[in-house]
């Protein structure tokens, strides 16, 4: 009988809590709130999988100490940017052990919010507010195992739940239409979403990455989103969530040139007028007042929109 392959594999620890406070000598105090997933990959642990051999096993014990290790002696500012720290956690890896291939190294951030008394700042209390959820994951493959001269370095960041609404300004019309559609068309509606966007850096130099303004970038990509969603005028006269996406990504990708694409999720989460006439009210198309949420089921529309040089493949 033909003997079955490891046809892929990745093994590692996640959801490592790990919380970093710098103390600055004015009393100031900053926080970094992280869950980390660090996975290690190579040929050369097949033989864990089919033979139970675990002596190159890096044990997932050891990675999680990992993290809190380089938390703790890593430069501060290299622990308080997500993308930074992600990159940091996977060059530890594949450096120091020859037989890790690739190391992934994903990074949730859990926000806290600064308290602010007569319009400034506490030094050292926080919040946690309600709000969309950061997130980056850094993959660093040597090009040419065991060798790490060569890497391929991937940064991927984003962030997903920012639910959005409007009252207006949106529409869905002309669409196609056959025996099974039954939706009217709708030239004005209300749109609602939770935005899933993430962007994505790619380059053969860790330190070149690592100089990006991380921050600046989420920044830009959710100010965009939003700005997008209700203000740009091209969102309100096209019929569809597809461009309202799309306005979103081209603003992005030309705002930060060292993005390589953008991808976007856009749940429709619809709210349709109810319809109140067998009661004597009028309340639909231009009299609806009153909306009934509908979470399922639901639309779900996505894109990756990259630059013309990039392609479709």
């Amino acid at each position: 009988m033909e003997t079955s392959i490891v046809k892929s594999q990745a093994y590692g620890k996640d959801r490592v809590r790990v919380v970093r406070v710098v103390r600055h000598a004015d009393g100031w105090q900053e926080i970094a709130d992280y869950s980390v997933r660090c996975l290690l990959s190579g040929d050369q642990f097949e033989s864990s999988y089919t033979k139970g051999d675990n002596k190159l096993v890096v044990a997932t014990d050891s990675q999680k100490n990992t993290v809190f290790y380089l938390a703790k002696t890593l430069p501060a500012e290299k622990v308080m940017v997500p993308e930074v720290f992600a990159s940091e956690v996977a060059a530890f890896m594949i450096n120091k052990y020859a037989h890790v291939t690739t190391c992934q190294v994903k990074i949730i951030t859990k926000p806290w919010e600064r308290m602010a008394f007569d319009n400034k700042g506490h030094p050292h209390s926080f919040y946690r507010e309600g709000k969309e959820t950061r997130w980056t994951e850094a993959v660093i493959t040597k090009v040419n195992p065991p060798s790490a001269e060569q890497r391929k370095v991937t940064i991927t960041s984003g962030f997903y739940d920012l639910e959005v609404l409007k009252t207006t300004n949106s529409s869905f019309t002309d669409f196609w239409r056959d025996e099974l559609a039954t939706l009217p068309d709708m030239p004005d509606r209300m749109l609602s979403t939770k935005v899933l966007c993430q962007w994505k850096f790619i380059d053969s130099c860790l330190g070149k990455l690592q100089q990006l303004p991380f921050d600046s970038i989420y920044s830009g990509a959710k100010r965009n989103t939003l700005d997008a969603f209700a203000n740009d005028p091209r969102a309100w006269v096209h019929a569809s969530v597809q461009t309202t996406m799309y306005i979103m990504a081209d603003r992005i990708l030309n705002e930060f040139p060292s993005v390589d694409d953008v991808y976007y999720a856009l749940p429709n989460i619809h709210y349709f007028p109810f319809d109140l006439s067998p009661f004597g009210l009028k309340n639909l198309q231009a009299d609806a007042e009153v909306y009934m949420p509908i979470a399922d089921p639901s639309g779900y529309i996505t894109a990756t929109v990259s630059r013309p040089s990039k392609g479709k493949f």
